[in-house]
């Protein structure tokens, strides 16, 4: 097949949507796919273009087999709301063209987004519809739902604009996936009927991600004894992950349990803040973003794997960092509702504590410290769900046989063309700012 994605992330940054963007396109171009990208330079999550990357902006490059097309894009120093909706608007203008080019040029079997960014899928089914191929929209991460659940938006009336623009992005797509059941299940309640949802999770290399000693170089580096604990959160340093909560935790058990270390690995815009309040406080230490070639062993210095989430978050995202925590054969402490997405897929290998509830999540980490066997016992029932449940191979010939389906499938009604006629609404950046 040929299929032609639009995403705003994928590599050299390493970590969330990037990282699976870019396994999903190699992996299918190692099935005998041809695959093009039409992405941003790499920004995430440090929210900086680094220097002297040589974008050169609408010229294509072969990676790995992938053609890949890079697009200018705002990228704002700090982050805030009305910044990110003019960082999502200018990679949806600036890839409009790329795009139109290549869907009538090189006729894709399938045309992939991926959200986020949820602005630039809405011009994706559209050229789809017309250039008469299939549309497909995968949905890691329900943005505009976090962007007011988390504070980062406010106004009722700009959300109320947001949500409907929404409902009719997703409604124009033939396929929508999500990577949770109870993602696929916010899926509907936006409207998106049941024959078009599907629930494609994300995946690790799970010959990659695999048990180790828990004695590496970063525990030497620290100056953490043998017998130490360490409880590790490795990814983004954003607002949703509530990562103050860890600090605080290393706060309450920095005198009653010196043995207790806390390792935060990443990058993110919330990082400075979280430096500083962690100042002086020797139980907590810092990384950066980490190589692919010692992910793995940055897993396999936890005894924890620690996921932080406030309670606003919930269904919103699945983590993807879950499967290599299970892979690392490490239990893991999750911050999550009862009934949630990310409580399901714990429960049975690991912990899971309320969210905000520093004092519950510090109470967990001691009583995993003193029980060596139920922290075997959960890890190894970790490894035994990540080699049946995230498997890369799997995962991707699942996509590559869903693609082909879909492919092969009778072309829409015409009641259903007339739906999808035109983009969605369209909303006005300006108009949005200026709204209080």
């Amino acid at each position: 097949m040929r299929i032609l994605l639009v995403g705003i992330n994928y590599a050299p940054d390493l970590i969330g949507v990037a990282k699976y963007n870019t396994e999903l396109c190699e992996s299918l171009v190692a099935e005998a796919h041809e695959v093009r990208v039409i992405t941003a330079p790499p920004y995430y999550p440090a929210w900086r273009i680094p220097a002297g990357f040589d974008s050169h902006y609408f010229r294509a490059r072969n990676v790995n087999g992938v053609e890949i097309t890079r697009a200018p894009i705002y990228v704002p120093r700090k982050p805030t709301g009305a910044k990110r909706l003019l960082h999502h608007a200018s990679f949806a203008l600036t890839t409009a063209l790329p795009m139109l080019t290549k869907a009538r040029e090189w006729r894709p079997d399938v045309m992939l987004s991926t959200a986020p960014s949820l602005m630039s899928s809405a011009l994706v089914s559209f050229v789809a519809r017309r250039i008469g191929v299939k549309s497909w929209l995968h949905v890691q991460d329900f943005e505009v739902d976090a962007a007011f659940d988390l504070g980062l938006l406010r106004n009722g009336v700009l959300r109320k604009i947001m949500l409907g623009a929404e409902s009719r992005i997703l409604q124009s797509f033939d396929r929508v996936s999500s990577i949770s059941p109870q993602m696929v299940d916010r899926l509907l309640a936006k409207g998106v009927p049941a024959e078009r949802t599907l629930e494609i999770r994300n995946w690790i290399d799970t010959s990659a991600i695999f048990p180790r000693s828990r004695q590496t170089r970063y525990r030497r580096e620290f100056g953490i004894g043998e017998s130490d604990i360490v409880g590790l959160y490795s990814g983004t340093m954003s607002n949703k992950q509530g990562l103050d909560l860890v600090i605080e935790a290393a706060s309450l058990l920095q005198h009653s349990h010196p043995e207790i270390h806390f390792i935060l690995a990443g990058e993110g815009p919330d990082k400075a803040r979280l430096l500083k309040m962690a100042a002086g406080r020797s139980n907590v230490h810092f990384l950066g973003l980490q190589p692919n070639e010692s992910f793995n062993e940055l897993m396999a210095t936890a005894d924890v794997h620690l996921i932080p989430q406030k309670a606003e978050a919930a269904d919103l995202v699945l983590p993807s960092k879950l499967g290599a925590v299970f892979g690392s054969a490490r239990p893991v402490i999750a911050m999550a509702t009862e009934g949630t997405g990310l409580a399901e897929e714990v429960e049975g290998a690991g912990m899971v504590v309320s969210p905000g509830d520093t004092r519950a999540l510090a109470d967990a980490i001691c009583a995993l410290a003193q029980n060596p066997a139920l922290c075997a016992a959960f890890g190894a029932e970790g490894r035994k769900r990540s080699l049946e449940r995230w498997d890369r191979r799997a995962i991707v010939g699942r996509w590559a046989l869903e693609m082909s389906a879909m492919r092969s499938a009778p072309a829409p009604s015409e009641t259903q063309a007339a739906m999808t006629a035109g983009p969605p609404d369209a909303i006005s950046v300006k108009d949005a700012i200026r709204l209080p």
